[in-house]
């Protein structure tokens, strides 16, 4: 698809990397295996009913994976979590025991994987799939919140680089 009149991709890419924004790894677990991305495109959606979005790219393997599950879980990263979010992010990665070496717990509304460290997590139940272009735009029913590190701070993603919460 091509982009707007006039936008030039590099120029959009480095504008819109100046949004700060949370890293997530996304999960689900289909026909016994586990599958994971990486995912800073998510955001809550709605109270009423409680709705979170997240956008994966159609050419990823984890897009057919997912739009396809019934339910799946959103670890949201702690600062500690750099590697994961990179391994997770990685094209081309085992299918089979890609989550090997990642502590993680099951969220016992889905089953999916819950990473241990996570600031955040929420367990959803597949509400709606739209086009979003090169992604899809997930909407999820959120079925159960939790917060495996209550007192971690959030791993960030801004100007092309990781960075994290200092307190004042």
């Amino acid at each position: 698809m091509p982009m707007s009149a006039g936008v030039d991709p590099d120029d959009y890419r480095r504008v819109v990397g100046r949004f700060a924004t949370g890293i997530t790894v996304v999960t689900t677990v289909v026909d016994g295996v586990d599958h994971a991305m990486t995912v800073n495109a998510f955001t809550s959606l709605s109270l009423d009913p409680t709705l979170v979005l997240f956008c994966p790219e159609k050419i990823a393997r984890f897009h057919d994976v997912v739009t396809g599950a019934e339910t799946w879980a959103v670890s949201v990263l702690g600062d500690e979590a750099e590697d994961a979010s990179q391994w997770f992010a990685t094209r081309g990665r085992p299918i089979e025991g890609q989550l090997n070496g990642w502590p993680f717990q099951r969220g016992p509304h889905t089953g999916a994987p819950i990473l241990d460290g996570a600031v955040a997590a929420l367990e959803c139940r597949a509400h709606a799939v739209h086009d979003g272009g090169d992604h899809s735009i997930v909407v999820g029913e959120v079925l159960g919140v939790s917060r495996p590190d209550p007192g971690g701070s959030p791993l960030l993603y801004y100007d092309g680089g990781y960075h994290r919460v200092h307190p004042r």
